[in-house]
């Protein structure tokens, strides 16, 4: 005769208070050791330089103290990169000795950790990561072996990243006390940042999911993203430190821009996600012509958004020729390979939920970073909104994705549709991010092309 089971009495909130309590807090040596490193560095970065600063500056590196620990605990692969960015920093800004003349003299600061040295790494490892993705995902045997060097290399390109921005920070204040600011304000600056941003939270994904393949689909708007970045640098010099206009000179863009490319970031991933999504369901498809949007959807989101630019005596230039050309063979190669790519791909309804979760993500960001726009703009210009094009933009991309977080917490939205509402987002998204800066003028003129 079997056992008749007795339910456990309900745990009271104060015990499951103190449940939590003590599961978080029952860390290991490692994590308090970590948090005391993170502490120490905070306090220490605030002798140093609280004369610098000002009372919200202060209070911003108050706060990430307890930020990082708590971040640093969440996920355990972040405590390595702090302290791993941190430590390759502080030996490239004690390389200067306080003179630039050394970036092109020794040899750590010339090859590995200035500032353009660092972020040249990170557009080279992130080109590799990309193709070792897609070689795992085509991979018969030791693919699992492949995908993780891939998923290594993404590590070593947001170490670098971080690395870059961390020691440009530093070189501007090189150039003069007046020059000095946090490099997140112009669109080379911000490139960097969404290009570490989108990955990060990939990784994080990848980690929640234990699934790889998705690696392959949103390094491509990542690669997309510094393939613009190489072609900015050449072109326009945007590797050179300028001093803030005025409007910049304020403690919101600290807050403002990381928040924006928070958002900017996980809509791009829920995109690629999408179009995975999108491909996955076209996996049996025989018919060429119903495919015909994922086709002409495909090419625009690898090269994106380079389409714009065009040299006014030879038409596409030679560079964006090449992009391009490589672009189409990409996705030539995933639609024609889309069966194999389907099989490596997690099931619909975890490519449902990772696009949704980044999307939820990137909304509650995007609307923290337009409330702290609307407040820097009172500040700066006098008023909280003024229809701006780049504003007007921002509005509409808030719109576009409160709706479709609405359509699915109210109306069940998934699938096909969800999918290609995404897609259309990241075309909204793109827009506003860099196509107001080509082909409208206003108050943020001072990041046009």
């Amino acid at each position: 005769m079997n056992a008749i089971p007795i339910n456990e009495p309900a745990k009271s909130e104060e015990s499951v208070t103190l449940e939590l309590n003590a599961r978080y807090f029952s860390r290991s040596v490692w994590e308090w050791l970590f948090a005391a490193a993170v502490l120490f560095g905070g306090v220490f970065s605030f002798w140093r330089y609280h004369s610098a600063m000002d009372v919200y500056e202060k209070g911003i590196l108050l706060g990430a103290i307890p930020a990082a620990i708590w971040l640093g605990w969440l996920w355990k692969p972040l405590q390595w990169l702090m302290l791993g960015v941190a430590g390759l920093s502080l030996l490239g800004i004690n390389s200067y000795h306080n003179d630039l003349a050394r970036a092109e003299s020794v040899f750590w600061l010339k090859y590995f950790l200035s500032s353009q040295s660092a972020i040249l790494w990170m557009s080279m490892l992130f080109f590799m990561s990309t193709v070792f993705y897609w070689v795992g995902v085509f991979a018969r045997g030791r693919a699992q072996e492949i995908e993780l060097v891939a998923s290594r290399l993404v590590w070593a390109a947001i170490t670098m990243a971080l690395t870059g921005t961390m020691v440009r920070w530093y070189e501007s204040y090189l150039l003069g006390a007046d020059v000095g600011h946090i490099p997140v304000s112009n669109l080379y600056e911000v490139f960097v940042m969404f290009c570490w941003m989108t990955a990060a939270f990939y990784l994080y994904f990848e980690a929640q999911y234990k699934t790889r393949a998705l690696g392959a689909f949103v390094m491509l708007i990542v690669s997309a993203a510094v393939g613009f970045l190489l072609w900015y640098t050449v072109e326009r010099q945007a590797q050179e430190i300028q001093p803030l206009v005025p409007a910049l000179k304020s403690w919101w863009m600290k807050l403002h821009v990381p928040a924006n490319f928070i958002g900017y970031g996980t809509f791009a991933l829920a995109a690629m996600v999408a179009f995975a999504y999108l491909i996955k369901q076209q996996a049996s498809e025989t018919k060429w012509y119903r495919m015909a949007p994922l086709w002409l959807l495909g090419v625009v989101l690898c090269f994106e958004p380079i389409v714009f630019r065009k040299s006014s005596a030879t038409g596409l230039s030679d560079y964006w020729a090449l992009y391009f050309g490589i672009s189409a063979l990409i996705v030539a190669g995933i639609l024609l390979g889309r069966k194999a790519i389907a099989a490596k791909l997690p099931d619909f309804e975890v490519l449902d939920d990772v696009m949704y979760k980044s999307i939820a993500v990137g909304f509650a960001f995007f609307t923290i970073a337009t409330v702290l726009g609307a407040l820097w703009a009172a500040e700066a210009w006098g008023g909280y909104w003024s229809w701006d094009p780049k504003e007007t933009w921002a509005l509409i991309v808030w719109l576009n994705y409160a709706a479709w977080l609405h359509m699915r917490l109210m109306k069940g939205l998934r699938g096909t549709v969800a999918a290609w509402w995404a897609l259309v987002g990241l075309a909204i998204t793109t827009f506003a991010f860099i196509g107001v800066n080509m082909f409208l003028s206003g108050l943020h003129s001072y990041g046009t092309l």
